[in-house]
């Protein structure tokens, strides 16, 4: 496979503007690690008009896709976990080409994982729990039970996600496989959701009471990066923190979260008079009986 893709790559590689070249061959047909092609050629490069170039290829039989992606977007990726293969990539890839060693050193710095690195993916993980917490918690109390169970479905995968990186693990394609074994008790509440044979509105209702606990205990953990740009500043305001070059990738999960946990009272509400009588400028600080764990 590699001798007929060669001359794709070589290419590639001899442009002073690339990085690396990775080559991920399919390997478990019920495992979707390549979508489904029996060859990814991922090239990184260091800039391009385009972020991805996608290129696809058909030859005995067989069909390959070449992914062209400049350093900046593998960054973002690895950064906000929103293309959830390209760990799986960039650790079960072979290197064909490697410039300086980038791809080694890249590979070296996803196996440290430092503490540092993890606050930022935990908390873009726990706003996207609490989004679909609280949306499964209010289909849930209007008798939604279909639409609730979607939702806390998806909370337990986000929840699972957190625990995985919280320990120092990048969650992969089959992150379940990887709950069980370093989070068995979320495991086995997803696997009660989902298995069991209680009346639907009694296994969400009981769901639900196990997930403010297991929510609850990691609360403090999955908002550290969060708390600690808030407390550079006496107070927020809602645009400010909307449009700060962190806070701004918490996206359309920002205004839930935060009312969440103004609830909680890990975030405490700072009013402002305007000029219209009786109604007041909303701004937001972090609670000052929080502590930052490091």
């Amino acid at each position: 496979m590699e001798d007929i893709l060669r001359p794709i790559y070589q290419e590639r590689a001899s442009q002073t503007n690339t990085l690396g070249v990775l080559i991920i061959e399919k390997r478990e047909k019920s495992i979707p690690f390549t979508d489904t092609f029996d060859a990814i050629l991922l090239i990184v490069v260091k800039d391009a008009e385009q972020p991805i170039f996608i290129k696809h290829y058909s030859y005995q039989n067989k069909k390959a896709a070449m992914h062209i992606v400049t350093k900046e977007q593998l960054n973002e990726w690895l950064q906000i976990g929103s293309n959830r293969k390209i760990v799986e990539w960039l650790y079960s890839g072979r290197i064909l080409f490697d410039r300086n060693e980038f791809l080694h050193n890249l590979r070296a710095e996803l196996n440290e994982f430092p503490f540092n690195g993890r606050k930022l993916k935990m908390g873009l993980e726990f706003a996207k729990l609490i989004r679909r917490y609280m949306d499964g918690k209010s289909f849930f109390k209007n008798n939604q039970y279909l639409d609730a169970y979607n939702h806390i479905v998806h909370s337990l995968h986000h929840l699972g996600r957190l625990a995985l990186i919280e320990n120092g693990f990048h969650p992969e394609v089959t992150v379940w496989k990887q709950v069980k074994q370093i989070e068995p008790e979320i495991f086995l509440l997803y696997n009660e959701l989902v298995t069991s044979d209680e009346e639907l509105g009694k296994r969400l209702e009981l769901l639900f009471l196990a997930s403010d606990f297991l929510i609850h205990s990691r609360t403090e953990m999955g908002i550290s990066h969060l708390i600690e740009i808030l407390k550079t500043k006496e107070y927020w305001s809602i645009n400010e923190i909307a449009l700060h070059p962190e806070l701004k990738l918490y996206s359309v999960d920002l205004e839930v979260l935060f009312e969440y946990l103004v609830e909680k009272h890990f975030i405490e509400i700072v009013t402002m008079e305007t000029k219209g009588q009786g109604i007041f400028h909303r701004n937001y600080k972090a609670a000052d009986r929080f502590i930052i764990k490091e």
